[in-house]
């Protein structure tokens, strides 16, 4: 609930806090016992990360003494593997400046200025490729990485932009072709979409990483990269197709009769007056789409990608580190979370942007 225009922020809450946890002695007890108990949980989990943790490098015997509390040593030691899995080590540089291109494209994506066809698109193109370009190398004179040795935190965010900028479009497609007046059409899309719904993530990218090269000839199977994209994105664009379809469900059928009296043709109508109001409609699902995708990377590791969380099962799969797994999934875990938490944030960011554009 958001505050009323006529009250500040802080007077709103602190208004709520009477109204909700100290309205009677009742709640107030309550109220100070679950805060004693948070606050208590609270310092536990500092006492370990904080207080009593282990920072260097090398200090693994002092992270075996009885009162020690987190080993973040497991990081400083191992962070090389967890963030670039099995790239070679002295080409670290270059998955470091691939990792910052996909970042920079997925960046400037979300600012206006940026948001025209041909500048976008020039963006993407320009940052797939430099990422290309760094991680495999040969073709700019590098020393050749084959996509096998991509790992690590530079893998995850390719797969993740990659499988979103597929998508989009081709759910988008999928979309209009489920509303398309022609029946054959309509079919296809239809029984491709629920097809492909049906069926558990894992099972579609394990189709296209193992059984797709026993079906095609050597010539036609092309990268197990690409196939376990392409089938990402596939999946990815069969769930957004329905967000999409919602979106048009939305607008009220009079809008698209009204662009047709003005005697504007299918494409103009589409683009001037259905597609912005579908792409308004849809944010919060679409957010949450995208939200959910980041995530579900990490099941590439299933199928022999070196994503950056089988590079964090490596990093404690030795002798002496492998008691500190939980500090390991920890860094991945704020890793993540630290991406995730981003994109949501835009998410509201575009919805007050989108609100206000409306009003």
């Amino acid at each position: 609930m958001a505050a009323p225009p006529t009250m500040s922020r802080l007077e709103w809450l602190r208004h709520e806090l009477t109204r909700r946890a100290f309205a009677t002695p009742a709640d107030t007890a309550i109220t100070l016992a679950v805060a004693a108990i948070l606050a208590w949980l609270i310092w536990l989990d500092l006492d370990w990360a904080v207080v009593r943790a282990v920072w260097s490098a090398e200090a693994v015997d002092t992270c075996r003494a009885k009162d020690a509390g987190a080993c973040w040593s497991v990081i400083a030691a191992r962070h090389r593997l967890i963030l670039f899995g099995l790239y070679p080590y002295e080409e670290h540089w270059r998955s470091t400046l691939a990792c910052g291109a996909i970042i920079a494209t997925v960046v400037l994506s979300c600012i206006p200025w940026f948001w025209a066809l041909r500048r976008l698109a020039t963006l993407w193109v320009t940052g797939f490729a430099g990422y290309f370009l760094l991680m495999e190398g040969s073709p700019i004179g590098l020393t050749q990485v084959t996509t096998d040795q991509w790992g690590g935190l530079s893998l995850t965010l390719f797969l993740f932009a990659s499988v979103v900028l597929l998508g989009m479009p081709m759910g988008l497609g999928l979309a209009l072709m489920r509303r398309s007046s022609l029946p054959l059409v309509q079919l296809v899309a239809s029984l491709v979409i629920d097809f492909i719904r049906s069926l558990p993530l894992l099972t579609t990218l394990f189709t296209a990483a193992v059984v797709v090269p026993i079906l095609l000839p050597d010539w036609l199977q092309g990268d197990k990269i690409w196939r376990v994209i392409i089938a990402f994105a596939l999946f990815f664009a069969c769930y957004q197709a329905e967000v999409f379809r919602g979106g048009f469900q939305a607008i009220p059928k009079g809008q698209f009769e009204a662009g047709q009296a003005m005697g504007l043709g299918y494409w103009r109508v589409l683009a001037l007056i259905a597609l912005p109001q579908v792409f308004r409609n849809a944010l919060p699902s679409t957010i949450n789409m995208v939200v959910i995708t980041f995530k579900e990377t990490a099941i590439v590791v299933i199928i022999g990608f070196f994503d950056i969380l089988a590079s964090a099962n490596a990093a404690f799969g030795t002798g002496d580190w492998a008691p500190y797994y939980m500090e390991v999934y920890v860094f991945v875990g704020l890793i993540y979370w630290g991406f995730i938490f981003s994109l949501g944030q835009y998410g509201e960011y575009l919805k007050d942007r989108m609100a206000v554009a409306r009003h």
